[in-house]
């Protein structure tokens, strides 16, 4: 992670078309002021589409499942992020700001964020 003292930690979310769950993870983590948070789909039609300069800009990576993973790997072979993907292993059956949805991204991605939130502070960076 290359995070300065002066910024949010950069945190991307990725599914397959951008609309549902990384979209979801958007909306509800950018309220957060210690995160600066996009989100992305790897399918040829998301709304957005996951490229190498958001690799290049995140701190964190979080796939909504092992194929956003594999994607992410066939699509930029040999990035140094893709190792350090997290997997928040949630299943493709959800619509846009699902109660359900909102509790599984809240359960499996605000331990790591914590992780990073505190390894922050812990080297003096101001989050």
């Amino acid at each position: 992670m290359d995070q300065s003292a002066d910024r949010p930690i950069r945190t991307l979310f990725v599914c397959h078309q951008n609309r549902k769950r990384s979209a979801t993870a958007e909306r509800i983590f950018s309220k957060d002021p210690a995160l600066d948070v996009r989100s992305a789909g790897t399918s040829s039609d998301a709304l957005v589409r996951v490229n190498r300069h958001m690799l290049d800009w995140a701190d964190i990576v979080f796939v909504m499942d092992d194929v956003q993973g594999r994607d992410l790997a066939r699509m930029f072979p040999g990035h140094p992020r893709i190792d350090g993907i997290v997997c928040l292993d949630i299943p493709d059956r959800f619509d846009f700001l699902n109660p359900e949805l909102v509790t599984l991204l809240e359960q499996r991605a605000v331990p790591h964020l914590e992780r990073l939130k505190h390894a922050a502070e812990r080297d003096g960076r101001r989050v």
